[in-house]
């Protein structure tokens, strides 16, 4: 179908999202699309989140998730947080269910404001991550960046969340590495066959982490709910934490519970930015008239 879509600039903590309003459309947006409106300063992104008619019945909505590079991503908590804050203003509803690539999600809103998204639960075994070659415990798995005998970063958990995840501990302060430089080659590093998200984590209590994370496709972020999550679970299953912990990122805080029937359920806060239209075809866009005058 010709014609503008209705968007939405938003953030979560810091996690530049872009909420595309495809229902009642036959087409997507392309990933020419998504790489110029990155390339514009006003409209560059983390990802794109773009709302198209339910394909399962019992949900509303099927949401297609974008990589600021063009590349087709399988889930994103702060985006999805961003797609519920829109949708509440939108009709006044506090309960969504959508379908992603990732599975069925469900997501409220609070009254207080805050956004609870199930991202479901969590995948440890190597084919499912996935993962080159076989390991059989992937709560540390052989990996290292830097000299053999003094490695800079070793030793990763690795899990999905619907989406690769690889999480190093470490004890000292989590911007004291180069993330900018080991993030792209720990990504693209071959026992990744689908590339992965990459964090860097601190254990500060039992109840608390600090993370930093190079996302997939985005490259560094201020925030990613999946690698979020991903900390958590991993942090819990090796013991370094409970199953419910408060993550500090750059772009602020999140919630996380690893809840006793396995589910994994982020919360935190959405915020709005500007609106405007755009071609999905080629990221063309103008900001909403209202907004400009």
């Amino acid at each position: 179908m010709a014609g503008r879509a209705a968007f939405a600039r938003m953030n979560g903590i810091g996690n530049e999202i872009i909420v595309a309003d495809m229902r009642g459309r036959a087409d997507r947006v392309t990933p020419a699309a998504a790489i110029a409106l990155n390339a514009d300063p006003a409209t560059r992104f983390d990802q794109i989140m773009a709302m198209h008619d339910p394909r399962t019945p019992g949900t509303g909505h099927y949401v297609e998730i974008l990589n600021s590079d063009g590349s087709r991503a399988q889930a994103c908590g702060n985006g999805m947080r961003c797609v519920v804050q829109a949708l509440a203003a939108e009709t006044g509803d506090r309960s969504f269910t959508f379908e992603t690539a990732a599975g069925i999600l469900a997501a409220q809103k609070h009254a207080d404001g805050s956004i609870s998204v199930d991202m479901g639960t969590p995948r440890f075994g190597w084919q499912d991550i996935p993962l080159a070659e076989e390991f059989r415990d992937t709560r540390a798995i052989e990996l290292q960046i830097g000299p053999i005998d003094a490695p800079v970063l070793h030793s990763p958990s690795v899990v999905s969340m619907g989406n690769p995840h690889a999480v190093f501990f470490v004890d000292g302060d989590v911007w004291s590495y180069e993330l900018d430089r080991f993030g792209p080659m720990l990504e693209n590093h071959p026992i990744f066959p689908e590339r992965a998200n990459i964090s860097i984590v601190r254990v500060t209590s039992r109840e608390a982490l600090t993370i930093r994370t190079w996302e997939r496709g985005a490259g560094l972020t201020k925030a990613c709910g999946s690698a979020a999550c991903a900390a958590v679970v991993a942090a819990a299953r090796t013991g370094r934490t409970g199953r419910a912990v408060t993550l500090t990122a750059p772009g602020g805080k999140l919630f996380v519970e690893w809840r006793p029937d396995g589910h994994v359920v982020l919360t935190g806060p959405a915020e709005w930015e500007f609106s405007g239209a755009f071609d999905p075809a080629t990221g063309a866009w103008e900001r909403d008239a209202r907004e400009v005058a």
